[in-house]
């Protein structure tokens, strides 16, 4: 109970915040609704009805997917900032980690621009908001790769992660997937080790979020590495350690060749083998991603039932990531009158 107490001297304000902010999001009878628009201007009424308000009010006709898409992400990028913004350690430190994930996506997408001869001024209004940072403009700059990479190792917070895992010859088109793969893999590692040091509620439920995650990156390598020439022991490289796969899992993974093959060892695991049922390519069906979308979604449900601890954070910035999907796959199908798969998203409450 004292320590209870001592949680929300610090941050028990921005948790009843962020539980607030959860309340707003979608309810599946808003997604009915969005499912029976014809244009993206009923698309855009109703969620004038939601908590979305009037966010798209100043926007001129015609609407377009990608603007909707600007604007949500806008909303919650604002939500998510505010929340930093007035966070003290542990919890200050606990948010910087659920922004390096996107300055990971950020920064493999301009070394990619940057070897495609891609002008970085014109990529930067492609990068994630969360994932920018205050040493950007040293990397804008970077003229070469070998420039770039020592701008990455300076400036930004990855420079660990970068330095344990990728050396400069690494910086080829070659190399860029196998790249984000390794730098994800060091970040949920760090992340995990960081959770569990803070231990309590935050320990029991990000261990929890972040093994998933791990193991989710796991299998998705080895799903999309069969048939491609990745040698088995490079891709064994790539998978977090800190999942519920570690070791006997990730060992059999490595040498698997057929989907099959990872269909068998995923049966061995009562978390995993209902994610492999019923998968499949057709119109209607489900595809394995989907189905680690719809379990990601339950745990970062189960997260809000915990209290004093920081997972509902972490949770809520996923929860509102899907929410963003789903909108947009819903817009996309309605602007394209592609309705026959416009209930291929993913409920959340």
């Amino acid at each position: 109970m004292f320590l209870d107490v001592l949680f929300n001297i610090d941050n028990g304000y921005l948790e009843g915040l962020v539980r607030g902010f959860k309340s707003g999001i979608l309810k599946n009878q808003d997604y009915i609704n969005l499912v029976q628009c014809e244009t993206l201007e009923d698309l855009k009424l109703h969620l004038q009805t939601t908590d979305y308000g009037n966010f798209l009010a100043n926007e001129p006709s015609p609407l377009t997917v990608s603007v909707i898409d600007d604007k949500i992400r806008e909303k919650y990028v604002l939500e998510f900032q505010h929340l930093r913004n007035h966070a003290v350690k542990p919890l200050s430190k606990f948010l910087d980690y659920i922004t390096y994930s996107y300055m990971i996506d950020n920064i493999v997408l301009l070394i990619t621009g940057h070897l495609h001869q891609r002008s970085v001024q014109e990529l930067l209004p492609k990068c994630h908001p969360l994932g920018m940072f205050e040493q950007m403009g040293a990397i804008t700059v970077a003229d070469t790769s070998a420039s770039l990479y020592n701008a990455i190792l300076i400036d930004t917070p990855l420079a660990p992660y970068f330095i344990d895992c990728i050396s400069e010859h690494d910086l080829d088109e070659l190399n860029i997937e196998i790249m984000r793969n390794t730098l994800y893999k060091a970040y949920i590692e760090d992340f995990y080790n960081f959770c569990k040091e803070l231990g309590g509620p935050t320990g029991e439920v990000m261990c929890e979020l972040l093994a998933f995650e791990a193991d989710r990156r796991a299998f998705m390598i080895t799903i999309n590495s069969l048939g491609v020439d990745l040698p088995k022991d490079e891709r064994s490289k790539l998978y977090p350690r800190c999942g519920k796969l570690y070791p006997d899992g990730l060992n059999q993974l490595s040498k698997a060749e057929e989907y099959d093959q990872v269909k068998m060892i995923a049966e061995s695991y009562a978390d995993y083998r209902p994610l492999f049922e019923n998968v499949g390519t057709n119109p209607g069906d489900k595809t394995i991603e989907d189905k680690f979308f719809e379990q990601e979604v339950k745990m970062n449900l189960n997260a809000f039932m915990r209290q004093f601890g920081f997972g509902v954070f972490y949770s809520f910035l996923k929860l509102k990531e899907q929410e963003n999907r789903n909108i947009i796959w819903i817009a996309e199908c309605v602007a394209q009158k592609h309705r026959t798969r416009i209930d291929n998203y993913i409920p959340i409450m």
